[in-house]
């Protein structure tokens, strides 16, 4: 009887649908499998994020985890990563502590040469802060990545970074001081002097490998697809589950993924999963247009870069255990990537996704933004215009932005910049315009490198952008 009980009972379990069953008797398992499934897509979206940048490199290009991989020019178009900066010189490092701790060798600032650098793990939690305004303070230093769980000893000389996952990567701008080609070639090869290595190699160190991608279409724009949950399957196959996410191991069991097991999802599963990422999609885009916390005034269409809950509990380290905002970490990272962790200090920015008059700006008409005299800003400030929909700089134009280091940009009596965007530059205002795509909507992100006082006081105001008539 007991082996009979135990037959029926295992016969009974098998007969329980999986995801993407959903027989007529109950609709509720499918009910409950996209939810699941949507809440999968906004929670996983940091590493998500992360995983399609390191796909990208490892695809496209030939650079591999623990090398540097970095854009020979001021970004343009080809450069798809979400809301990137085209006034500086990108270089990234992907690392990988799985074989042991790894250091990146971050070279002392020289004259007008310098770097930002920002170090955060698959989850893109601030790790460090690196360069002229971070743990070192310019005055360069050896960031030692250090694997979940690390028990060995730290050498002397080293900024240890205690990291639980084995992944993450390195976000490093190398300051221009200007867009001529001397700024760029010089900004380049300065940053060309990092150096990253095993711990293990410390003694005698190989070169590090360095590869330009300039030229590639480096596209990590969020896929609202099915496709979302090949990245998810990744992250849960080669990292480590977190204490605070491991309510989530059965949820994406449910969906067919699980560490140490294939993810083969079939035609019907791939259909739903298709459905709950697009559904998710629109709920983030919804969240999105809704808008940040105005910075300026209440009315104000500059807003914070991101919801202020994140800002704050990225600055602690998830720490604070009654909170966890989940839901406004995945919107953060729809659009733009990477984590700091002393926002404000180094770099901070502003976004605006709609006109003066509160409509969304649309490439097919011409605005303006004045920027007033003597900002904030101890290194310098910059506009760039983004294809409202990706979040990447919008394909095809010849430039994406402006900033205060424009040896040619037009300045008022009073010493404010007036900055113009549309799809035709007005007369006599090349060097000020930022063209946009007129079949297309754009949004703007105003950045401040070594922000002061007086920015946060609000004794600096920047006005909203208005919209002017075409001449």
């Amino acid at each position: 009887m007991l082996r009979l009980l135990i037959a029926c009972c295992c016969t009974a379990l098998l007969a329980l649908p999986a995801f993407g069953q959903s027989p007529a008797s109950s609709s509720a398992d499918s009910r409950l499998s996209e939810a699941r499934a949507m809440e999968a897509v906004i929670w996983a979206m940091p590493a998500v994020n992360y995983d399609l940048m390191r796909q990208e490199m490892l695809s496209k290009t030939a650079a591999r985890e623990n090398q540097v991989i970095y854009w020979g020019r001021p970004l343009d178009w080809h450069n798809q990563s979400l809301t990137p900066n085209p006034d500086v010189i990108y270089f990234m490092v992907f690392f990988n502590t799985k074989e042991g701790p790894i250091v990146l060798d971050v070279p002392r600032a020289k004259g007008r040469d310098s770097l930002n650098g920002n170090i955060v793990n698959v989850w893109q939690m601030p790790l460090e802060d690196a360069g002229l305004l971070g743990a070192d303070k310019g005055a360069g230093g050896k960031y030692l990545l250090l694997p979940p769980g690390y028990q060995g000893k730290v050498p002397a000389g080293y900024i240890a970074l205690h990291s639980d996952t084995f992944g993450g990567f390195a976000l490093i701008r190398a300051n221009l001081a200007s867009h001529e080609q001397a700024d760029v070639d010089s900004a380049v090869a300065y940053g060309r002097t990092v150096k990253v290595y095993p711990l293990a190699q410390a003694a005698h160190p190989s070169a590090t490998v360095f590869t330009d991608a300039k030229d590639v279409v480096f596209d990590s724009t969020i896929r609202y697809d099915a496709s979302i949950f090949n990245n998810v399957d990744r992250i849960v196959q080669t990292e480590p589950w977190l204490p605070r996410d491991r309510i989530m191991i059965d949820q994406l069991k449910s969906l067919g993924i699980e560490k140490g097991k294939p993810f083969a999802p079939g035609d019907a599963i791939k259909a739903q999963l298709d459905k709950a990422a697009r559904e998710a999609g629109q709920w983030l885009e919804a969240k999105y247009d809704a808008g940040m916390p105005p910075f300026f005034s209440p009315r104000s269409r500059w807003t914070y870069a991101g919801p202020l809950e994140v800002i704050k509990a990225q600055e602690n380290g998830f720490a604070d255990v009654n909170t966890y905002p989940v839901d406004a970490r995945g919107l953060t990272y729809t659009y733009g990537y990477i984590g700091i962790k002393r926002l404000g200090v180094g770099q901070m920015y502003l976004i605006s996704i709609k006109d003066k008059d509160g409509q969304s700006f649309d490439g097919s008409q011409t605005y303006r933004l004045r920027v007033p005299p003597n900002a904030p800003v101890q290194q310098f400030w910059s506009v760039t215009a983004y294809d409202r929909h990706t979040h990447a700089l919008i394909r095809n134009m010849p430039r994406a932005s402006r900033s205060s280091r424009i040896p040619d940009l037009q300045k008022n009596a009073d010493g404010s910049v007036d900055v113009y965007f549309g799809p035709s530059a007005p007369a006599g205002k090349e060097s000020n315009w930022v063209p946009t795509d007129p079949a297309r909507q754009f949004e703007l992100m105003f950045r401040l490198y070594a922000p002061t006082k007086a920015l946060f006081d609000k004794q600096w105001q920047l006005p909203d952008v208005e919209k002017v008539a075409a001449s």
